[in-house]
């Protein structure tokens, strides 16, 4: 039989591979986070027909002569070339600007996909379309967040669903007080407090000049739910309008509450009035920083491009409840697909290498969209053409060796 047949039957069955890929890859034209593939062929192992023979005397050397055998898959290779970023707005759509994937797990081994159309489930879970869990750390205290741990945990808000009340114990005024007031002239401010119960309370701090550098304050409170408060100090100012050196601008306000209206607490509150400054210009007090909090509940969520998910309370408060974990890998195209737009790491991808979005090689995050196919519809289209002519040539040579296979058998009529 003739060789170049088999070599032909080879190249059909490469070329319809490789149109294999085409098709798959244009039929995830819009799939997002998918990831285009590419095909590339070798050459099968020659048949020597005559080898190589070395120079000798006044003769010249020979070359080998050898016919191939045929072709087969090179490869399949994955092209991680990023795809564009489709806008959506939805606080939960993410994609990755740059290196990297995320970490999801159905409670099995880790998965890694591109793919950021997430959404919460019933139970609060952070899950893909296919129910699998975003993973990442969660905080403990609603502050911070601990992400040298390795164990990673599903991103959740079960237990962020609320945020209870909390008493005021810090509060920093500060602001101007004016330099043109009268000695003996007040300037008051109100505060606004809260108690164990996440009850709100006014209370006044009043400023009193006593000469030229120096004021006194002190606190009061009209409050019924405030039997009385005690709390005061003296600030001295120097020559460039700021608290001198080795005053003491804090102070510790104690508040007694009534019991008949009340059986909440506050504070004690730790006054810190350092910032203040006495220039000549209008009085202008504001609040730098107070804790304290009536209960509220989670409104809305926000996703940063570190991928710390925080929450939004219906109290005004913000608590950061965790932050998404990203991988990368030395080698993602040693990736495997398993289907559903996700992979799983091999032996030639390397271990994740796991950590926050935008530090090391891993990218950041870009809430609010989602990461589109990065197939290239005019380059499927011309690889269509080229395998589809391919496939024609080797059916060609396939109807030729027949008609020679044909003319050889005729020779004994």
């Amino acid at each position: 039989m003739l060789r170049s047949m088999y070599s032909a039957v080879s190249g059909l069955k490469a070329h319809q591979a490789r149109m294999d890929v085409i098709g798959n890859n244009i039929a995830n034209v819009n799939t997002v986070g998918y990831k285009a593939s590419r095909m590339t062929f070798k050459e099968i192992f020659n048949q020597t027909i005559k080898g190589a023979s070395a120079p000798q005397g006044n003769g010249g050397g020979t070359n080998p002569q050898q016919i191939g055998l045929g072709v087969a898959i090179a490869s399949i290779d994955t092209l991680f070339t990023r795809g564009g970023a489709q806008r959506t707005d939805n606080p939960t759509d993410l994609s990755i600007d740059g290196n990297g994937f995320f970490i999801v797990s159905n409670g099995g081994a880790n998965l890694y996909t591109r793919a950021g159309n997430f959404s919460f489930d019933s139970h609060g879970d952070l899950v893909t379309p296919d129910g699998y869990k975003v993973l990442g750390w969660m905080s403990t205290d609603g502050k911070t967040i601990n992400t040298d741990t390795g164990n990673l945990v599903p991103i959740s808000l079960k237990n962020w669903s609320s945020i209870n009340p909390a008493t005021t114990t810090q509060l920093e005024i500060g602001g101007n007080l004016n330099a043109s007031t009268a000695i003996n002239g007040t300037i008051s401010y109100n505060i606004l407090v809260y108690d164990s119960q996440g009850g709100s309370h006014i209370a006044t701090l009043t400023f009193t000049r006593t000469n030229a550098s120096t004021w006194n304050w002190g606190v009061s409170s009209s409050d019924p739910a405030i039997s009385s408060i005690t709390g005061s100090g003296t600030l001295t100012f120097g020559a460039d309008g700021k608290i001198a050196p080795n005053t003491t601008a804090t102070g510790t306000l104690t508040f007694n509450m009534n019991t008949t209206v009340t059986n909440a607490n506050i504070g004690p509150v730790s006054l810190d009035l350092s910032k203040l400054t006495m220039f000549s210009s209008e009085t202008d007090l504001r609040e730098l920083s107070k804790d304290g909090n009536e209960a509220g509940s989670l409104e809305s969520i926000n996703i940063d491009k570190y991928g710390v998910v925080s929450g939004i309370y219906s109290n005004g408060r913000r608590q950061i409840i965790g932050q998404i974990a990203i991988a990368d890998f030395q080698n993602p195209m040693g990736l495997e697909k398993i289907g559903n737009t996700m992979f799983i790491n091999t032996v030639n991808s390397g271990d994740p290498m796991i950590g926050t979005a935008g530090t090391a090689t891993r990218g950041a995050i870009n809430p609010g969209t989602l990461e589109m196919s990065n197939v290239d519809l005019a380059n499927e289209f011309a690889d269509m053409i080229v395998t589809e002519r391919g496939f024609q040539a080797n059916a060609k040579i396939i109807t030729t060796s027949d008609e020679i296979l044909q003319d050889l058998v005729n020779m004994k009529r």
